[in-house]
């Protein structure tokens, strides 16, 4: 808890623009935490070495991504927005907890096996001990709750065996995180393949609408989504391409699927799918202009930069300074 206030932290990778699933499930439902929460929101840049990355690409994602999350309407004097890779202590903490972390944990790690089949190539240790930097991640902030997807639940179940190890040895140094549960952020599936999560690593380039994506390109991929062949705008588990499309309406517009239903009522997919495309080009619109404003103004996101990693090292310096003294590492003489 800190200044009264219970402690959140969540990130996202730089890895790839943020998609509307990135969006609507998540970045959009974060703008209002601030209010109950010491909210920590990460550029998660040490977890995107995992896999091979172009340096200077990486760089430029990592800004990207930084902007986004203030163009989308984060204020970075109510969170703070920061870089992993400019705070030493997730990487310090990482490899503490990495010696209090099991082999037959870690075996377990389904997201390490898919990862592995994908990246054959590169199945480096990194991407084997992923979840104990995420655990440092979550603990270095004395984190209460942390926003989680289906994906990420094994990964705060790991996070909090960890914790409880190392607190059951040395007292209690760490918070026990909980999940976050508030208003649960939509579930966007992919334009081409709806059994499947909306995802910016996709190679199919009309699966996922990316949130820099113009109102051409958007509308345009609306246009070819795999729907079905009864051309009626029903919402139902039968059919997941309409439903999908549904979801997505019903989210940016605050319509239910019974008013989506009526107001569809009679018209083809054709219309539908135009209607959803228009709706989500002009909602992103302001977060696009947005961005565009802030890439502009580098002095000033500059700043934000500098003085969110000086907050962020601040609150983590100071678990880590405990859990060295716990462990019994020796202090810096002054």
């Amino acid at each position: 808890m800190l200044d009264g206030k219970k402690t959140l932290f969540s990130g996202m990778q730089a890895t790839g623009t943020i998609t509307l699933g990135n969006y609507l499930g998540a970045l959009k439902n974060w703008l209002d935490l601030d209010k109950e929460y010491e909210c920590f929101y990460s550029v998660v840049d040490l977890h995107s070495i995992t896999v091979r990355q172009d340096p200077a690409e990486l760089r430029k994602r990592a800004r990207n991504l930084l902007m986004l999350y203030l163009a989308a309407g984060l204020d970075p004097e109510k969170n703070c927005i920061y870089y992993q890779s400019h705070v030493s202590a997730h990487a310090e903490l990482g490899w503490i907890l990495n010696c209090f972390t099991y082999m037959g944990e870690l075996n377990r790690m389904t997201q390490f096996k898919d990862k592995a089949a994908k990246h054959a190539d590169n199945i480096n240790a990194g991407l084997y001990t992923y979840p104990v930097l995420m655990a440092a991640d979550i603990l270095l902030f004395q984190s209460d709750v942390v926003p989680v997807g289906a994906d990420q639940k094994q990964h705060l179940e790991i996070t909090r065996d960890i914790a409880n190890r190392f607190n059951a040895i040395y007292g209690d140094v760490f918070t026990i995180p909980e999940p976050y549960i508030g208003k649960q952020g939509a579930k966007i599936m992919s334009l081409q393949d709806p059994t499947k999560k909306m995802s910016k690593s996709d190679e199919n380039p009309n699966a996922s609408i990316i949130l820099l994506d113009d109102t051409d390109t958007i509308i345009r991929k609306f246009k070819r989504a795999v729907t079905d062949s009864e051309a009626i705008v029903r919402y139902s588990d039968d059919k997941p391409g309409i439903s999908n499309l549904m979801t997505i309406y019903s989210t940016m517009t605050g319509k239910t699927y019974e008013e989506i239903e009526r107001e569809f009522d009679g018209k083809g997919y054709g219309d539908f799918k135009l209607a959803v495309g228009e709706v989500v080009a002009n909602g992103l619109k302001p977060i696009q202009d947005r961005f565009y404003e802030l890439s502009k103004d580098k002095a000033y996101v500059d700043g934000i930069i500098k003085n969110n990693a000086e907050k962020a090292n601040y609150y983590a310096r100071k678990t880590l300074r405990k859990v060295q003294k716990k462990v019994g590492f020796p202090e810096m003489p002054r």
